[in-house]
């Protein structure tokens, strides 16, 4: 078989997801980081492009809210590189995958979904059915529990995604 045959396939299985949240500072850029890290104890971090952002533009250029990132460091996920940032229209172009955490969220980044674009929008909740929820809640006004619950509530759906994206841990 010719090289280019080999590498044809790896492409294909490339995915570049994009998860956003209102501002992009607890949410988006938590699932950003540990869907990366999942991916890399998985060995598929190769095969994924994982970035965040937000609908409102409050935040722009700050990191992470500091629980967040105390939080997510207490599980080994370090946020500390993140920047929040506003979804744009390039990013229906960039990305094949667009995970929002609330319905707001969703509302929002539809109306802006270029008519051409081919990708899937959805709730990333979906990827977590066992969770009994459909919506990552928004842990901003909430003490340290709500923090820890959006942790988990990640964690199970970014093990979810990369379930559907590439199969159970031990087809690889």
């Amino acid at each position: 078989m010719a090289e280019s045959e080999e590498s044809a396939p790896a492409q294909a299985e490339f995915h570049r997801v994009l998860f956003v949240c209102t501002g992009n500072i607890c949410r988006s850029p938590t699932a950003e980081v540990v869907f990366r890290t999942r991916a890399l104890r998985r060995g598929v971090d190769n095969r994924v492009l994982a970035a965040s952002a937000g609908t409102g533009d409050w935040h722009v250029g700050t990191p992470p809210d500091r629980r967040a990132l105390a939080h997510a460091a207490k599980r080994g996920y370090d946020l500390s590189a993140v920047r929040a940032r506003q979804i744009t229209l390039l990013d229906f172009d960039l990305f094949d995958w667009i995970m929002c955490m609330d319905r707001s969220n969703l509302r929002d980044v539809k109306v802006m979904r270029p008519s051409a674009y081919a990708g899937r929008l959805g709730l990333f909740l979906d990827f977590a059915p066992h969770a009994g929820l459909r919506e990552v809640p928004d842990p901003y006004y909430g003490g340290a529990s709500h923090f820890e619950r959006v942790l988990d509530l990640i964690e199970h759906a970014s093990d979810g995604l990369l379930g559907h994206l590439f199969g159970p841990p031990s087809a690889r």
